[in-house]
């Protein structure tokens, strides 16, 4: 298995640009550092918590239709359980290993570096917080296929200093009671990954254009799902802070590596003033896949973005979802050129249309009168 990377070196030494591979990264970091700061900013429960819903709410859309699209919704429950998982993720660009035992008893392996906590963020994730993510998924997959005789068995977690997370399907012999579905059983291990022996997606339909833009699609996916389940656990006055000042910090983190994806230059910490940033927005929005444009009024450069497609359609849209966007671009700008400022003017806060107002705004007094030089 081979995870796509996000950075492709051209012949020459320089960075290939892939805006939907910074679109992917960019949300694939807030949707890491979100779980994070619900750590160090509410508490391990709530994080768990947040994590355990956004997974349950993924594996009800995603997981029976996903069979049937794959082609494995007349195998064996555990072996299509699994098989699910590793091709799912192969084209998300995540690596998986796929490990048929039996019938009723098939493998399934994430070796590290895992995806979901990208770089040293695995240092700040507890075990339960881990474990949320498969109560919300792997422990729901034979509820979904109506069969109360499969569970989950995990044997390791990464974020426990084991050398990946890995479990396995199993089909018992008797119904299992819902605290049965997801058991623990260190001590076990896996059989080793033939990627010869591993299913294949079905036809050549899949060249790199699609892959890149399943690659985007499925980190945007984790926002999605996430922003609603902020606002429903923990309410919107609540939520938007917190979505706001996570996408701050990643965004003012990832603009110097995104940047050059999207037209940007941040080399020297100081861009092309308003209408650079606004150009790199604008590359931005439509690497999104959304429509936007770029006009002028009162000597402020205006980017006007149809709507943020990613959160259209939900019918339990909060207004704190443009919390997490606001916070993305306010980090970018800060990230680019520290005197630029942006307002967003979303009327009743709906996701569309958005208007960026980008100018210079003045710095804060920085005292220094109190040490003349």
């Amino acid at each position: 298995m081979v995870t796509i990377a996000a950075t492709q070196p051209a012949t020459d030494g320089r960075v290939e640009p892939n805006p939907w591979h910074a679109v992917a990264d960019l949300y694939h970091a807030y949707f890491t550092g979100l779980i994070m700061t619900l750590v160090t900013r509410r508490n391990t429960a709530d994080a768990a918590e947040f994590v355990f819903r956004v997974f349950r709410r993924q594996h009800h859309e995603r997981f029976l239709p996903g069979l049937i699209k794959l082609g494995l919704d007349k195998l064996p429950h555990p072996v299509a359980a699994a098989q699910y998982h590793y091709l799912s993720n192969f084209i998300g660009g995540v690596s998986v290993e796929y490990m048929y035992e039996s019938d009723r008893k098939a493998w399934v392996r994430y070796p590290p570096p895992r995806w979901i906590w990208k770089g040293t963020a695995i240092c700040a994730i507890p075990s339960e917080v881990s474990a949320a993510m498969l109560r919300g998924w792997h422990a729901h997959n034979g509820v979904s296929l109506k069969n109360p005789r499969m569970g989950f068995v995990c044997t390791k977690q990464t974020v426990d200093g084991e050398n990946g997370l890995e479990g396995f399907y199993y089909e018992y012999d008797r119904e299992l009671q819902p605290e049965e579905r997801l058991r623990f059983e260190p001590g076990l291990e896996a059989p080793l990954f033939d990627f010869a022996k591993a299913p294949a997606l079905a036809g050549n339909n899949w060249p790199k254009a699609r892959l890149d833009k399943a690659y985007r699609n499925y980190a945007m996916e984790y926002v999605r799902t996430g922003l609603p389940v902020a606002a429903a656990l923990f309410g919107s006055d609540a939520a938007a802070p917190l979505l706001h000042t996570n996408g701050k910090l990643v965004g003012m983190q990832l603009g110097p590596e995104i940047a050059p994806h999207l037209g940007g230059y941040h080399s020297s910490g100081v861009g092309d003033g308003p209408d650079g940033f606004a150009r790199l927005l604008l590359a931005l929005i439509e690497a999104q896949g959304d429509e936007a444009s770029l006009t002028r009024e009162a000597g402020k450069v205006v980017v006007v973005q149809k709507q943020w497609g990613n959160m259209a359609g939900l019918a339990d849209y909060d207004r704190s979802g443009l919390a997490a966007l606001s916070g993305i671009v306010d980090g970018l700008a800060a990230a680019t050129d520290r005197r630029i400022t942006v307002q967003l003017d979303a009327p009743g806060g709906q996701p569309g249309p958005l208007r960026w107002i980008i100018g210079y705004g003045g710095l804060k007094p920085s005292g220094n009168d109190r040490y003349p030089a």
